[in-house]
């Protein structure tokens, strides 16, 4: 699986993105055309037609997508957040872009549901977008049941361009609604990955927050403590590198089918896989995925995908 933020902001908020936009569609394509591109991938701010079409440029599939500029939002319940609401900032009572995030993949998904955060859970720039998370079941052939997968793409820290109390706050609910999202909707006895750019980088206080909601095993954690179990394939700079990223994966196994990463590395950050195309590196992560067989004897499975083609719906 592949986490990725192709920093697909439209005018004005970023100039010249196109050219390479299509170079990452083009890429990720040519991968998949090999058999060596990721089977699921979330993507993250799929907000301009030409972030869209570098998506379907992909080929995959099942482009799972939402939610979208006018998906209704929950109203708020909890009050306004600290400080004062500043219109100059974002804070409009209007979404001007969805919540750009999309899964593709080429297993196919039998039931997908999307959910934006709350009206008053976003606190300055962050509101012009239906930021919200995402959610596909997804089959792989030969492996038992289903798995879930999400994504999403929280609150902003500076970048939001409002105080620290602020945004941390737009955040914490955030984190809170995305738990009873991935609770209502998914299934705890089916392994569950939930990935995507989670803006927690250098916040002990957004990060402590989330493990408590979110009893996953963090995918950089594991690796660092259990270098015997995965391997690392890119230069993580710090011990407690899961605390200085913002592009995460989470995971949990399920009732029958136990989930395990083996392998990380990153994808265009100027290594083997290709130049750095966006704000962001792509984050890329290999599962073992294993069960039970005839009692005593486990199958286990890390699956590729037959390559055929898909239209993004905009």
């Amino acid at each position: 699986m592949l986490t990725y933020n192709i920093e697909g902001l439209p005018w004005p908020a970023r100039q010249n993105r196109a050219p390479y936009l299509r170079e990452i569609g083009k890429r990720l394509a040519a991968f998949r055309a090999q058999h060596n591109g990721p089977d699921i991938i979330v993507f993250q701010e799929v907000f301009s037609g030409a972030a869209a079409q570098a998506v379907e440029d992909t080929g995959y599939t099942d482009l799972t997508v939402g939610p979208h500029t006018s998906t209704r939002q929950a109203p708020n319940v909890q009050g306004p957040l600290p400080g004062r609401r500043n219109i100059f900032r974002g804070e409009i009572a209007q979404n001007f872009t969805s919540s750009g995030l999309v899964i593709a993949t080429d297993y196919p998904v039998v039931l997908a549901q999307a959910r934006p955060y709350a009206r008053g859970s976003c606190a300055g720039f962050d509101c012009l977008s239906n930021k919200g998370a995402l959610m596909a079941e997804i089959i792989i052939p030969g492996v038992p049941g289903r798995i879930d997968v999400f994504n999403t793409h929280m609150q902003a820290q500076r970048a939001s361009g409002v105080s620290v109390e602020r945004h941390a706050a737009a955040h914490e609910r955030q984190t809170n609604e995305l738990s009873d999202f991935a609770s209502t909707t998914g299934d705890l006895s089916s392994p569950t990955i939930i990935a995507g750019d989670f803006n927690m980088r250098n916040s002990d206080v957004r990060f402590e927050h989330f493990s408590r909601q979110f009893p996953l095993q963090n995918v950089h954690q594991f690796c660092i403590e259990k270098p015997d179990q995965c391997e690392v394939l890119e230069h993580w700079e710090h011990a407690d590198q899961w605390r200085r990223v913002q592009d995460k994966q989470y995971f949990s196994s399920g009732a029958v089918v136990k989930i395990r990463p083996i392998r990380a590395e990153g994808m265009f950050d100027g290594g083997p896989s290709g130049p750095v195309l966006s704000d962001h590196n792509g984050f890329r992560v290999v599962y073992e995925l294993s069960w039970p067989v005839n009692g005593s004897q486990t199958a286990s499975v890390s699956a590729c995908a037959a390559p055929t083609s898909a239209s993004l719906n905009k």
